[in-house]
């Protein structure tokens, strides 16, 4: 564990044992006073810049656009990563963005904090039941509605799934809801969208074909991750190897990080941008995706293709794909021939 990991694992902890009773003084609304057709104005809080955490709250802005039908919606996070994931999501106001080095920047960072206190909502919701800034904004801001994200002992007894990073804040908000006497029925999921346009659909298709024989199907790998997550170039390469035998009526693509590494050396056809919704129009395009966790692990998710997430350090339980016929598989427990099975079934 390197020394910036092991400083914010001991930062996260102090900060949670210092927010930890953060909205315990907060007093419930009274039942029935939460009429949706009321709620005009709703803030969503989610300070953390990585693209797989953007992408994570696509699925809680399409339950409260379905919630409140009449609602405009205001994003507090951190980087500006957020700009083109809900680029396409009509009922986004605005979205509040947190510098990703707040003390090279002290300044913006007070002011982002001091917006949320200025400004009247009806509903703010903490998208992350493990932040502390999180609590600590949804205390700040003015609104009669607070969704805090505490875990609820009824919500983990219900749903099994509930420990998903993306499904919890639902879970909980549908529960906050029914508390209020909001009629909620046990619908599925949102699943992650980034809400690609046709346009943008069509030039992933122009690129793609560009790269490879468009007449046969692509299955795209992602061979980059941070730190621990990622693969050896051994394991890569004896993957890859097994892929072309496996199914060799399928094209196999290689989208290159903005490093421009590739574990495979550059073996398969490839394909790079620093464009999030030129990634996803391509990816929208392949038949499935496969990578280890990451954060283009879930912009694939939210292109809405069949995606394969592996995982031997983080949660699948917490971080996996999920959705339609997105898989996340544990590579300590599984071998190569489960994970080939696995994609035979998907792609079959």
């Amino acid at each position: 564990m390197s020394f910036k990991i092991a400083v914010n694992n001991i930062r996260r902890k102090v900060m949670h044992s210092i927010t930890k009773n953060v909205g315990s003084s907060y007093k419930e609304p009274d039942y029935g006073s939460l009429i949706p057709e009321d709620i005009k104005k709703v803030l969503i809080i989610r300070p953390n810049h990585r693209l797989g955490n953007q992408l994570l709250l696509t699925p809680i802005v399409q339950e409260v656009i379905e919630r409140f039908p009449n609602c405009e919606i205001d994003l507090f996070v951190k980087g500006g990563v957020a700009f083109p994931v809900f680029e396409n999501y009509s009922a986004i106001n605005k979205i509040i963005q947190l510098p990703r080095k707040p003390f090279n920047n002290l300044f913006k960072y007070a002011k982002s904090w001091l917006s949320i206190k200025n400004k009247s909502y009806d509903l703010v919701i903490n998208g992350d039941k493990n932040s502390s800034s999180g609590r600590l904004l949804t205390q700040l801001s003015r609104a009669k509605f607070k969704v805090f994200g505490d875990v609820n002992e009824e919500i983990q007894n219900k749903y099994p799934d509930h420990r998903h990073i993306s499904k919890y804040p639902i879970y909980n908000l549908r529960y906050y809801l029914k508390n209020l006497g909001v009629v909620i029925e046990d619908t599925s999921l949102p699943g992650l969208n980034i809400k690609l346009s046709k346009k943008e659909i069509n030039q992933g298709k122009s690129i793609l074909n560009n790269i490879v024989d468009a007449s046969k199907p692509v299955i795209c790998i992602y061979t980059n991750a941070t730190g621990e997550k990622c693969y050896s170039y051994d394991w890569w390469n004896a993957f890859y190897e097994r892929l072309l035998t496996e199914f060799p009526d399928y094209n196999v693509v290689e989208m290159l990080p903005i490093e421009n590494i590739s574990r495979i050396n550059f073996k398969a056809p490839n394909f790079y941008s620093k464009d999030i919704r030129e990634m996803g129009g391509v990816l929208s395009n392949t038949a499935i995706f496969i990578a280890a966790d990451n954060g283009v692990m879930h912009l694939a998710a939210a292109s809405l293709i069949p995606t394969v997430g592996f995982f031997s350090v983080t949660d699948e339980t917490v971080y996996g794909p999920y959705g339609g016929k997105n898989m996340a598989i544990n590579t300590n427990n599984t071998n190569i021939d489960d994970w080939m099975r696995s994609i035979h079934g998907i792609l079959t």
